[in-house]
């Protein structure tokens, strides 16, 4: 299997692919206008379970220091522009997202 992420700011929409093939649609919620979230590509360097403050169930760090996919405390931002530049995901999603993926999977986020 050959997992990767494709993450539109634009929809705010992350999808998860199996080489070609798409696996699963996510809505997300991305970084505000004076905290956007980067674009480029990362790879997913760690991931951390209940990890407390506002990141919800789960965080899954990104190569890009202090930028990750994690869940949220707040359901209702999702499909906003409201983070810090972090992706943000429902808690259910973020859990069944980190169960699919290994790390060193790779992230393609985009405009």
């Amino acid at each position: 299997m050959t997992l990767w992420i494709d993450v539109s700011v634009r929809k705010r929409q992350l999808k998860l692919y199996n080489a070609s093939i798409l696996v699963k649609k996510y809505p997300i919620a991305v970084g505000k206008i004076l905290t956007p979230t980067p674009t480029g590509n990362y790879i997913i360097v760690n991931k951390e379970l209940k990890p407390g403050g506002p990141f919800g169930d789960l965080w899954m760090g990104l190569s890009k220091a202090h930028y990750g996919i994690h869940g949220t405390n707040n359901p209702s931002s999702i499909g906003k522009e409201v983070s810090h530049g972090c992706i943000r995901m429902h808690n259910k999603d973020v859990l069944e997202l980190s169960s699919i993926i290994p790390t060193s999977t790779n992230v393609y986020i985009h405009k």
